[in-house]
C-alpha cells in the first residue's frame, strides 16, 4: 500500500512538473506585455529567492560562506540574467513556444562547453550524433520559411535565445566545481537572490523604466508575475527536488522532453500563436537529439538537470 501511495505521489508530482514549467513560457509571454521583460524576472526572482532564503534559514541551514556566495552570484549571473532574463526579453518578438522550443536544446550546448573546458568529458558517437541531428531540427526551427508561407522569426529574438541557451549551459558547468551551500534549495534561493542583483541592473541599463509606470501593469500580467514567482519558481522547484529524492532520475528528467510540447500546446490554445507542420517536425527533431545527448550518460543526469532547473 505504501508504495502504491508513493508511486501516485510520484505521478502527481511530475504531472505538476510538466505543467508548471510548461506554462512559465506562456506565463512569461503575458507578464511581459505591460512589465518589462528584465525587470520583471528580477522581482519574481527576488521574492521567490527571499522567501526560499528565510524558509531556509528558519529550518536551521546556515548562511552561505563568502566563497559560496561568489559561487552563486556568477551562476545566478548566468543562468538568471543571462539566461531566463533574455529568454524574457527574446519572448517580445518569438512566440512562447517556440522560445520553450529552442531552449530545451540546452543540454546539447552543455555537451559542447563541457568538451571545450580543460579537462572536461568528450562527447561520444552517441552525443555528436545528437549534437548534429539536433542542430538540424533547430535550422528547420528558424530557418528561412518562406516556402511555407509563414514569417520568418525575428533575428535578434532567435540570436538572444540562443545566447541564452549558452549562457544557462555555462553557470550548469561551472557549477558542477562550484563550492555551493549543502542545501539544495538555500543554493537555489541565494542564486535567485543574486540574480535579481543583476536583473535589476541590467534593467535600469538598458532604460526599461523610462517612459513605464507601475499604473500600466495589467491585471493579466500582474496575475502571471504572481504565478511565475509562487507555482513556477517555488512550486515547480519544490516538486523537482522531491522528486530527486523519491523517483529514478531517468524518470525525473524527462520533464525536458515535455516542457516544449507543453508550453508549445498552451501558447497555441491560449495565446494563438501559429503551429505549423514545420514546427512539429522541428520538435521531434529536437527532443530526439535531447534523448540521445542525454542519454550519453545516464549518471550525469541528475547534475545536468539540476543545473538547469532553477531558471524555469
Amino acid at each position: 500500500m505504501k508504495s502504491q501511495s508513493l508511486n501516485t505521489k510520484i505521478w502527481l508530482a511530475l504531472l505538476a512538473l510538466y505543467i508548471v514549467w510548461g506554462s512559465t513560457y506562456l506565463g512569461i509571454r503575458i507578464a511581459i506585455e505591460t512589465i518589462p521583460p528584465f525587470l520583471h524576472a528580477a522581482i519574481r526572482f527576488f521574492i521567490s529567492g527571499l522567501i526560499i532564503v528565510i524558509w531556509q534559514r528558519i529550518s536551521g541551514q546556515p548562511l552561505s560562506t563568502g566563497k559560496q556566495w561568489i559561487s552563486c552570484t556568477i551562476i545566478g549571473t548566468l543562468l538568471l540574467v543571462g539566461g531566463n532574463g533574455t529568454v524574457a526579453w527574446a519572448e517580445q518578438f518569438i512566440p512562447s513556444g517556440i522560445a520553450a522550443l529552442i531552449v530545451a536544446a540546452v543540454p546539447m550546448f552543455m555537451v559542447m562547453i563541457e568538451a571545450l573546458r580543460p579537462g572536461g568529458a568528450r562527447p561520444n558517437w552517441q552525443s555528436i550524433l545528437g549534437l548534429c541531428i539536433g542542430f538540424v531540427g533547430i535550422y528547420i526551427l528558424i530557418g528561412p520559411s518562406d516556402h511555407l508561407n509563414e514569417s520568418s522569426l525575428n533575428p535578434w529574438g532567435v540570436l538572444a535565445l540562443l545566447g541564452a541557451c549558452v549562457s544557462w549551459s555555462m553557470g550548469s558547468v561551472y557549477s558542477k566545481s562550484a563550492e555551493l551551500p549543502a542545501s539544495s534549495f538555500m543554493t537555489t534561493g541565494v542564486e535567485m537572490l543574486m540574480g535579481s542583483i543583476g536583473l535589476f541592473v541590467v534593467s535600469l541599463f538598458t532604460h526599461e523604466l523610462h517612459g513605464w509606470s507601475i499604473n500600466a501593469v495589467s491585471m493579466p500580467s500582474m496575475l502571471s508575475l504572481l504565478y511565475l514567482i509562487f507555482v513556477g519558481s517555488i512550486v515547480g522547484f519544490g516538486s523537482y527536488i522531491w522528486l530527486l529524492k523519491h523517483a529514478p532520475i531517468s524518470l525525473v528528467s524527462t520533464y525536458a522532453y515535455v516542457n516544449p510540447i507543453v508550453a508549445i500546446l498552451l501558447g497555441s490554445w491560449i495565446a494563438h500563436e501559429s503551429v505549423g507542420p514545420h514546427i512539429w517536425l522541428a520538435a521531434a527533431i529536437i527532443i530526439g537529439s535531447i534523448m540521445l545527448v542525454k542519454n550519453k550518460k545516464k549518471s550525469k543526469i541528475s547534475d545536468e538537470t539540476k543545473d538547469v532547473a532553477v531558471t524555469e
